[in-house]
């Protein structure tokens, strides 16, 4: 009789938890945002309309690099449209406009994006991969913590101003290994000051910082990693792992966890 194993996907470390935050356009509260953030040693992306610098509400992209260290930097679009309606070609444009002056400041390839006040239709989602796009959100709340089937409509947790404690505690009580779970909280920083609830984030930063069975990553930390951990070759037998990306992966093998080194086979059984 084979002798099967139970081969489970973990985040880095063994970890089965993701914290992930998303915050879009760019305005002058991102600055606050991200300290707390780096305060608690969070992780946010955010989502910038690089045609939009004449605004005095928005970063100046001379802030960009030192505001948004240690996090990601992701389109939204050069001027904000409403991408549903505007032709193809110039929804195109929109995209590649701003993946060009984001990445001039942001140093590497910009493959994120959030939809425009939350507008899109499938033909632009299939258009998004043709663009360098490899994942992009959608507005609203799923209140839950699942894995995206599509990260090209991927569906946040919850905006911040709904029940963000209250997910973020039932999130911490989590404790079933035999599942991935996200967290994705998603939010305008200027919310903050109109709402004067700035203490609403920090509550929950400080809640959810520091905890060994969260890994707390930015949006597109996400998407590369489930695409390595994907592109694990194993023998039938589940005796041999092959990495063939850059990308150290974690796995569960019967409850042991092992470390895949990118470019390494590690023998997990037999």
């Amino acid at each position: 009789m084979t002798n099967l194993k139970r081969i489970y996907t973990c985040f880095p470390e063994g970890k089965y938890k993701v914290l992930t935050m998303s915050y879009d356009d760019g305005k002058l509260e991102d600055r606050r945002l991200a300290k707390i953030f780096n305060q608690y040693h969070i992780k946010g992306t955010f989502h910038i309309n690089s045609g939009l610098l004449n605004d005095s509400s928005r970063l100046g992209m001379e802030e960009w690099s030192e505001v948004y260290k240690g996090h990601e930097i992701s389109c939204h679009t050069a001027l904000h449209p409403t991408i549903s309606r505007c032709p193809i070609d110039q929804v195109a444009l929109q995209v590649l406009e701003d993946r060009k002056n984001l990445e001039a400041i942001a140093g590497y390839p910009v493959r994120g994006m959030s939809y425009p006040n939350g507008s899109y239709t499938q033909e632009i989602v299939n258009l998004l991969p043709m663009l360098g796009i490899e994942y992009c959100r959608i507005v609203g709340d799923s209140h839950d913590f699942a894995m995206p089937e599509n990260y090209l409509i991927w569906k946040p947790t919850c905006h911040h101003n709904r029940s963000l404690l209250e997910n973020g505690r039932r999130f911490l009580e989590i404790s079933k290994i035999q599942r991935l779970h996200m967290m994705y909280v998603w939010g305008h920083s200027f919310e903050f000051t109109r709402d004067d609830n700035w203490e609403l984030i920090e509550e929950f930063c400080r809640m959810m910082s520091g905890r060994d069975d969260i890994w707390y990553a930015t949006n597109i930390e996400i998407v590369d990693y489930m695409k390595a951990a994907k592109n694990l070759k194993f023998t039938v037998d589940g005796n041999l792992v092959y990495n063939p990306s850059c990308m150290t992966v974690w796995i569960s093998v019967d409850g042991n966890i092992f470390s895949i080194s990118g470019g390494s086979s590690v023998r997990i059984g037999g």
